[in-house]
């Protein structure tokens, strides 16, 4: 699963949840803007940047997300802010966040850098310490169920379904949530039929929701005619044009769905 693209639709469409893993009052999120920034002339890019709107004397963010072992994570983060903070001279001050499913995938050396975590300015978070789901606000609870196993991740999305239901009153933003649960299922159990995910979840909401419609109804249907492997791809570029929308970048888009940055290019151009 992309979890850096998960995480990155996460904090764009629901920004208070990363002020909430920070301790801080969600509120904050209508401060910032959320993107995720290139660096000029380098092969470096940051998964997320939080930046404080105009007039706003806040920190920059700096959001890292990782999943997998990487003795190098600390320098290559830290270089990679320091060339932002020289390209783009920024007034406020700034920290950085490390996202981690546990602690265990945490093997960067941080002899270098001690003074960066001692005084505060980089912190990482555990997913797999911030507690039970049931007991964290609707959101946490909800970038945990990225790494829940698939047995877990099954009871703990009926239970999110459940409190998204009864616990957010706005439909817009009801609808949104279940389309986001909807997603992180699909990038866990991409096997799972259309039929499959609605009598597993009972949930008639996930048939209504953009992303199952563009990116996965229609690409069933179309394999039907065309064979099931035409059929997946076609589902795929299906979804290019939404996930395009929702502020992924093409390069993040194709990594997604694990398509070439030309078809999805291709796609892009296509659309009116």
């Amino acid at each position: 699963m992309k979890t850096d693209i998960i995480f990155y639709r996460l904090f764009q469409e629901f920004p208070d949840i990363f002020f909430e893993l920070l301790g801080n009052p969600p509120e904050e999120a209508s401060l910032y803007q959320f993107s995720s920034v290139e660096i000029k002339q380098t092969a470096f890019r940051i998964d997320g940047v939080f930046l404080p709107t105009q007039g706003n004397e806040n920190p920059i963010y700096f959001v890292e997300v990782q999943f997998q072992a990487d003795g190098e994570i600390y320098s290559r983060l830290i270089a990679e802010i320091c060339l932002y903070l020289r390209q783009n001279q920024p007034s406020n001050d700034w920290g950085a966040v490390v996202l981690y499913p546990n602690r265990n995938v945490d093997t960067g050396n941080i002899k270098h850098y001690r003074e960066f975590f001692t005084s505060g300015r980089v912190r990482r978070i555990y997913l797999d310490e911030l507690g039970e789901a049931a007991s964290l606000p609707i959101g946490i609870a909800t970038a945990k169920l990225v790494i829940a196993t698939d047995d877990m991740a099954i009871v703990q999305a009926r239970e999110l379904i459940d409190r998204t239901k009864s616990e957010i009153s706005s439909p817009p933003k009801q609808q949104q949530l279940l389309q986001f649960i909807e997603t992180i299922l699909f990038y866990k159990f991409p096997a799972m039929s259309r039929e499959e995910m609605e009598k597993m979840f009972s949930l008639s909401e996930l048939k209504q929701t953009r992303f199952y419609q563009e990116a996965f109804q229609e690409g069933v249907e179309e394999g039907k005619v065309q064979g099931v492997e035409e059929g997946k791809v076609q589902g795929k570029l299906k979804a290019v044009p939404a996930m395009l929308a929702a502020g992924l970048t093409v390069e993040q888009v194709a990594e997604a769905l694990d398509l070439s940055v030309e078809e999805v290019r291709q796609v892009a151009q296509s659309q009116p």
